[in-house]
């Protein structure tokens, strides 16, 4: 009988048509196969649960007592992302939702102590001191970042991610795009919050960026798409915005990666900060260009007075993926991102990726030792070509190659020839329907890992802005009840 249940819950659950859905059929699932038990059992050797129940103890004891010092000292010297390998990925293989009790629990805690320390009222622990713990320690846990890779029309695929991310109140605010994954992340950076959760019908979006050139054209310009009508489709989207006006609009960080045509240049990531004037269009029109499919671009920026003008005039852009399709460490450098959750589209990448974890955390010695053959000999074959020509190619091929195309949380597609065969092809309303919700459905076995994994990096984040708004808003008079109730605090 329970065999039968669990095949008949396990169809339900392949034809979930929401998150709601999807998770309680998969926590009912969990139960039949007895993961709910392993939830609730805090002895794993897959993290260190003695130190997890032994701070989780201190902290909630420090938070009832009001001891609000040793409370902070406590999570100024022992607070990271992966204390104890709590975020070991085996720890969100066994359970289709959520993963040991334990962890959750010390999760929770953490962000208690942090609404505590946040809103209470202590005559021993000022403002300022609030700010400056807030600032120091949530600078040293770190943040996460969401990247959009490059993929084509299959870059569609991030639309549905974003959707599911934004429906659970996890979207990053710090987002990077490459190629296809540039045109999603400059929609997305472009839109407040209202703006976004009504973004998502495929009957108001006009992604007609795909038109071919004649013959004639083609022959003439190199190229056998026409990057005008690229531009247009973006123009639609994103305006004439720069980053910084971008970010000021709504507050999210959004970087798009750029390829030197030329030699003696390096990839770029533009954003408010290395980038503020750019055109935002421009630089995802530049980043779409796939040598050989678009043309390279010229970027243009926005000068003192307002006006646009061309961004180094001399130099031209290409496709983002081939200098970085996840911009990872520049991302770490820019915006203090320690954790990345990748949405991968790329077809050259999407059939090596999976979601099982060897069980000793490394990689399989056969596929490593295919990666580091194919790469040396690209190296060896790149120092002895012709630095021109040929070599050119074998340049871009080499950086290609070496990239590293996944995150810690990476959520990517099933692909169909059918698929590979129209990435060049415009998508009509129905295929952007059907891209939208197989990236939902790919996203939601990850929600409850990202909710977890993000939660204390959210929490800095929310109590720091509060923070500072409340220091702003601080009126002569006012007591701590009054101003509570003005903004809303509980």
């Amino acid at each position: 009988m329970s065999k039968r249940i669990l095949r008949k819950r396990l169809q339900d659950l392949e034809r979930a048509d929401s998150y709601t859905l999807w998770r309680e059929i998969a926590q009912e699932v969990d139960a039949l196969e007895g993961h709910a038990a392993w939830k609730a059992d805090e002895m794993s050797e897959d993290y260190d649960y003695l130190l997890i129940k032994e701070r989780l103890t201190q902290m909630r004891a420090l938070r009832r007592k009001g001891d609000v010092r040793k409370l902070v000292f406590l999570l100024h010297e022992g607070l990271h992302g992966n204390i104890g390998n709590i975020s070991n990925p085996q720890l969100y293989n066994a359970a289709r939702v959520g993963t040991k009790s334990l962890i959750e629990s010390y999760v929770e805690e953490v962000v208690r102590c942090l609404d505590y320390i946040c809103v209470g009222d202590f005559p021993d622990f000022s403002e300022s001191e609030k700010i400056l713990f807030f600032k120091r320690t949530g600078g040293v846990y770190g943040r996460t970042a969401l990247m959009l890779s490059g993929g084509a029309t299959l870059g569609m695929f991030h639309f549905g991610v974003i959707k599911a991310l934004v429906e659970q109140d996890l979207l990053p605010r710090v987002i990077s795009g490459s190629s296809a994954g540039s045109i999603i992340a400059g929609i997305v950076g472009t839109r407040t919050d209202d703006e976004l959760r009504n973004s998502f019908d495929p009957e108001s979006m006009n992604l007609q960026a795909f038109q071919r050139l004649s013959l004639k054209k083609a022959l003439r310009g190199g190229s056998v798409m026409d990057g005008g009508a690229l531009e247009a489709c973006m123009a639609d989207h994103v305006g004439d915005l720069t980053f910084e006006e971008a970010f000021e609009r709504t507050r999210r960080i959004i970087g798009i990666t750029v390829s030197p045509a030329e030699p003696h240049q390096q990839g770029r990531l533009l954003n408010y900060l290395a980038a503020p004037n750019v055109l935002m269009r421009r630089s995802i029109v530049a980043s779409c260009a796939v040598p050989g499919v678009f043309p390279p671009v010229m970027l243009e920026a926005k000068d003192f007075e307002g006006r646009v003008v061309p961004y180094m005039p001399s130099k031209r852009w290409i496709d983002g993926t081939l200098s970085a399709d996840l911009p990872a460490l520049r991302l770490a450098r820019l915006h203090n991102v320690n954790h990345y959750i990748v949405s991968q589209t790329n077809p050259h990448v999407v059939p090596f990726m999976t979601d099982k974890v060897p069980k000793s955390g490394v990689t399989p010695f056969a596929r490593e030792l295919l990666s580091t053959s194919g790469r040396n000999a690209l190296e060896l074959a790149r120092q002895h070509i012709d630095p021109y020509g040929a070599g050119r190619v074998m340049h871009k091929l080499h950086n290609v190659i070496r990239q590293r195309y996944s995150g810690d949380i990476n959520v990517f597609p099933r692909q169909s020839p059918r698929q590979l065969l129209r990435m060049f092809a415009n998508p009509t309303p129905a295929d952007i329907r059907n891209y939208i919700r197989e990236g939902e459905r790919a996203t939601w076995p990850k929600i409850d890992r990202i909710r977890n994994q993000t939660r204390i990096s959210r929490a800095f984040e929310s109590c720091l802005i509060w923070l500072k708004e409340r220091q702003r808003e601080k009126r002569p008079g006012e007591t701590p009840e009054q101003r509570r109730q003005r903004l809303r605090v509980i």
